[in-house]
Parts: structure tokens; sequence; C-alpha cells
């Protein structure tokens, strides 16, 4: 289901899109807004503020197949039938689905789903006797599988709705660097979750990777394992420029430069020479062309927790920083 590239096609240099979540309960409302503000590269829209269900965790259980989960006091767990937990999350999706044909009708180009990838959904759903999933083998296997499958179901259901859209699919995995450091804590604190072997945590990521049009990764925490994402099919990697460090610009140069995309999520409202984005644009050291190709520009993580006007301002900054920067960068080429 990949394209050749990164991105879906056409994506025009200087493009913005946003991470998802977004302030408000209006899904019509907030999806007008998206495809208006982010033109070339728009997204569903999730709306957390609407309770539970709508978070990230249970709205990507809502895709699960064969698998039901319900609402516990410690979170999200597994069980045997879906209940009126899950229900409510399967109506906040499809209000969404149906917020979108309505507001895409006619829509031609580039579109982006997002879900939460299949760790950090191991690390936040518990099993029925109580424990995070993470903590059997087998239970994560039966995640990815599903969440694959699910998520599938998910693009073709969008691709009936919006025929002229072009899919991406985001997986979001902020818990995935604890997972991969071991550093995930028991419900006691008073020690660690299994940690996985990093063939165990490709392989996961790539069942479902596998399964999506030009999928990729976004995590907006510190220590990124960018090389196991590259090997388990992610196109894209989606990172927060605030959590980048000194030993993130060789891994992300390398990525971009070997065809990965990139969506740096920061700030707009800045001139773009005193820009963060362009600062790392020098230190990465690429080529006009391959920025241009295979770098979009996003808000930081986090617009959800903002007002409503606030986030709106947030979308078009970052739409005009990109645009500013594509004709910076296209100059110099």
């Amino acid at each position: 289901m990949s394209t050749s590239g990164p991105w879906p096609r056409p994506l025009l240099p200087g493009s913005a899109t946003g991470i998802g979540s977004l302030p408000g309960t209006d899904a019509v409302v907030a999806q007008r807004r998206v495809l208006d503000v982010l033109p070339n590269f728009p997204h569903l829209v999730e709306l957390p503020d609407r309770g539970a269900g709508a978070d990230m965790i249970g709205r990507t259980a809502a895709l699960l197949v064969d698998l039901a989960v319900d609402l516990q006091p410690a979170g999200w767990r597994l069980v045997d039938r879906p209940g009126a937990d899950v229900r409510r999350a399967r109506d906040f999706l499809r209000w969404d689905l149906d917020a979108l044909a309505e507001a895409a009708d006619g829509w031609v180009g580039p579109l982006k789903l997002q879900a939460a990838g299949p760790w950090t959904l191991a690390a936040a759903l518990e099993l029925p006797r109580g424990d995070k999933a993470i903590g059997d083998p087998g239970a994560v296997a039966d995640l990815a599988a599903s969440l694959a499958e699910g998520l599938a179901a998910h693009v073709a259901q969008v691709a009936a709705s919006v025929p002229g859209a072009a899919i991406a699919v985001q997986l979001d995995e902020p818990s995935l660097p604890a997972v991969v450091a071991g550093h995930l804590p028991t419900a006691s604190g008073f020690s660690v979750l299994r940690t996985p072997e990093p063939a165990e945590v490709q392989e996961r990521l790539a069942t479902v990777l596998g399964a999506l049009p030009s999928p990729g990764v976004h995590c907006c925490a510190p220590q990124v394992p960018y090389g196991l994402l590259r090997e388990a099919g992610a196109r894209w990697l989606s990172v927060d420029v605030a959590m980048l460090t000194t030993r993130d610009y060789d891994a992300l140069g390398e990525a971009v430069e070997s065809g990965t995309g990139l969506v740096l999520g920061t700030e707009g409202g800045v001139p773009v020479e005193k820009s963060d984005v362009f600062a790392i644009f020098r230190r990465l050291g690429l080529s006009s062309n391959m920025w241009l190709d295979n770098v979009v520009l996003a808000p930081p993580c986090g617009l959800a927790g903002r007002s409503e006007q606030q986030a709106g301002s947030a979308l078009r900054a970052v739409t005009k920083l990109a645009k500013e920067l594509a004709e910076t960068v296209g100059a110099a080429a």
C-alpha cells in the first residue's frame, strides 16, 4: 500500500501539517479549519476535550479488530467483550469521519491520519488480570496484528468517503524510547516492565507500518530510535525541534539523505533566518532540493492544551513559516 517516496503525492515544497490533536469539541468546525489553514497537507482532527474515548489510546483501541477494551479506574483494559466505553470511542471516530466527509467534499490531495502505535498502545493497555500488555509478548503480537488490520480498514473507509485523498498514516509512539530503554515503571513504581529485544520492537512496528500507505512515526520524547524506525518501514519521521539534541542531527541528516521524510514540529511566528528550523537546515547540511522534497513543518505537540484561538494561530504561523522557508531555501538552490 506504500507509495514510492516518503509522502503521498503530490506534496508541494513548503508544506505544513498538524500533529493531530486540537482543542475544542466540534469536529466539523475543527476539520474545516484544518483544511483551510493547512491546504497542502491537512489531517483528520482529534479532539480529546470531548472526554474518554476521544483520547489517543481510546480512539486507537476503537480501531482494533477482534480485541475489546473497556475503561477502568487505572485506564483502558482489554476485556472479553466491548462495552459502553469503546462504543463511545467508536461513535467519536464515526462522527469525526462524517465531519471529514462533509468538510473535505471534493478534496483532492494529501491527507494524514493518526493512531497510537503498537508499543505505546501495549504500554498503556492493561490485560484482563491487570498487568500492562507490554509484559506479555503474545499480547503485544496480537495487538500489533489487530491494529494493522483495523488501521487498514480505517484507511479504506477514509479513501471511500474522500476519494480524492492521497493518504498518509502517522503512528504516534511517545512511549517508544522508554520501551526500548526499559524505563517503563510497573504500577507500584518499584520495578520496571519487560524490556523487549530490539528485533521484537522492530517486528511489531513493521507489522503495522507495512499495512499502511505512506507510513510514518511521530515521537515527541527524547532519544528516538531513528534507525530502528527506518528499518521497521517508517517512510517519514516526525519529531519536535525542542526535543532534539546534538546526537540527533547526524541520525536525522542520514535519514533524510537516504530519502526518509521529516516532519519538524516547531513554533511559527518568527523570521526564517531566526527560526530553529532554519538552524537545523544548516546543521544537517542538506542540499536545498533534498530539504524541499523531504521536509514538512508542523506545530509542536500539545495544541490540545491551548485555546482554540491559540491553536489556530499556531497552525497559521507554521504554515507561513513553511512557505517562507521553502522560498528562502529555493532561492539558495
